[in-house]
């Protein structure tokens, strides 16, 4: 409560001038406020009728618009309305713009690396089991900003997960884990089954020169084209 809505309240009581004397106020003041009173409480209540429209955007955006986005919705429904306002408004109101997650890049291309051809031609289709694989890499994050990464091997024709690796790395073991491990499934040999992934360079394996037979799989399509650390 401001010192002057306490003159207002007690001023039937106490006078207004004693009041102002013991609280060191202008009556000249007080009265200025008493006249802009109806204009504050319309504010008042235009800020609380705004407030309602920006909640109403802002959950239906899932709470990721913050204040130029939520600005931009109103005035495209015609509510023209300062940004800085609704920058305040939020603000008083604990209104708050979730960040989405940054996408984490788990393909990293290498324009050195030796184009591979696509075995597939983009038919992701198998008239059997073994005759093709596809396999990736994502990412899970967890506490600190780290990630945990799971590499995956499923079959074209069945889409079973046929193998899968998960580490805090994308070294070169993560593929290969995920790949002896599916070829553990089918019994160890799997007989020139094409494995197909996306271009792009981890860390430490080279398949020509350091895994040259993996159960008889063979590469499809540029992911398994590692640089060497």
């Amino acid at each position: 409560m401001s010192r002057f809505e306490f003159v207002a309240d007690h001023r039937g009581a106490f006078g207004v001038k004693r009041l102002c004397t013991v609280l060191n106020l202008s009556r000249s003041g007080f009265y200025r406020w008493l006249k802009t009173a109806p204009d504050r409480a319309a504010k008042k209540a235009a800020d609380a009728a705004l407030t309602r429209r920006i909640r109403t955007v802002h959950t239906e955006s899932g709470k990721t618009y913050g204040a130029k986005r939520i600005t931009a919705e109103l005035r495209a429904g015609g509510v023209m309305v300062n940004r800085k306002r609704i920058e305040r408004l939020m603000r008083q109101h604990g209104i708050q713009q979730r960040m989405l997650r940054r996408r984490h890049r788990t393909t990293i291309p290498d324009p050195a690396a030796q184009a591979v051809p696509d075995l597939l031609r983009r038919n992701f289709t198998a008239p059997a089991p073994d005759r093709a694989w596809v396999g990736d890499i994502t990412y899970l994050p967890i506490a600190d900003g780290r990630f945990l990464y799971p590499a995956t091997v499923i079959d074209v024709f069945s889409r079973r997960l046929l193998g899968w690796s998960m580490a805090d790395h994308m070294r070169a073991e993560l593929v290969t884990d995920a790949l002896n491990a599916a070829i553990r499934t089918r019994g160890g040999q799997v007989g020139g089954v094409i494995f197909h992934s996306d271009h792009g360079a981890q860390g430490g394996f080279n398949w020509s020169s350091q895994h040259p037979d993996l159960g008889g799989v063979r590469r499809g399509h540029g992911g398994l084209e590692f640089e060497d650390q």
